[in-house]
């Protein structure tokens, strides 16, 4: 799964990236250790044009009669995404890019769990796939806009610390996947598979990132302990 990531840079940053011609946000704060429910960036496609917003992340289904729901749907695995009822929707005509400066998954070692930080090698945001959505609340009537992150079957980089990983899209991927027109769910599955390890990193980080109260660069530096090397 991914339960926790970064989005540091401004909206602008992200929006210039990912070919977004407009950014309807606000600045977010710096995240160096992103939560579930908490705001996030993701670029999506709106009559037309390509926007980068602000999202709960944790999606809510339009259908649903509490917010709360969206905390268990974090993540929509890859395999069941597009028939599940939770996420087929969204699947089908409202599917984002969330950028990810990086992401962070705990490895099991014999006396714990053990964080590692992963990026892209060029130091890029990570073009993960996600889907969107929109839920009114039944008792103030206030639209709230959210996301999930879409996994997968990690790749070789990722398979000794986790069974599953982001589904990271290639850039010539991106226009059909945020096509709401295309509606071709199949077309779009090959997209949806393991990005390629050479082209990731990864590193053993500090348990600091463990609690959702911290949130500083020192969550990102490489852990140079003996707890490495402990099997």
């Amino acid at each position: 799964m991914c339960g926790r990531f970064v989005q540091v840079e401004k909206p602008e940053f992200y929006a210039e990236h990912f070919g977004a011609e407009f950014v309807r946000t606000e600045t977010l704060v710096t995240n160096f250790n992103v939560a579930p429910t908490q705001q996030v960036y993701a670029v999506a496609e709106h009559e037309g044009d390509r926007v980068l917003t602000s999202f709960r992340w944790g999606l809510v289904p339009f259908w649903a009669k509490d917010i709360k729901i969206g905390s268990k749907a974090i993540n929509a695995r890859v395999e069941t995404a597009a028939t599940k009822p939770m996420f087929r929707d969204s699947f089908e005509r409202r599917r984002c890019l969330i950028p990810i400066d990086g992401f962070y998954e705990w490895e099991r070692k014999a006396k714990g769990k053990l964080p590692h930080y992963i990026t892209l090698t060029d130091g890029a945001p990570m073009p993960v796939a996600g889907l969107w959505s929109s839920w009114r609340d039944p008792e103030t009537n206030e639209r709230v806009l959210t996301c999930t992150v879409l996994t997968g079957k990690p790749n070789e980089l990722l398979e000794p610390i986790h069974d599953r990983m982001p589904v990271i899209l290639p850039q010539d991927r991106w226009s059909a996947w945020l096509d709401p027109d295309n509606r071709d769910v199949a077309s779009l599955m090959p997209s949806l598979g393991p990005y390629s390890a050479e082209l990731m990193d990864e590193y053993p980080v500090s348990t600091l990132v463990n609690s959702v109260a911290n949130n500083s660069r020192d969550l990102i530096e490489p852990l140079t302990t003996p707890a490495v090397e402990a099997p």
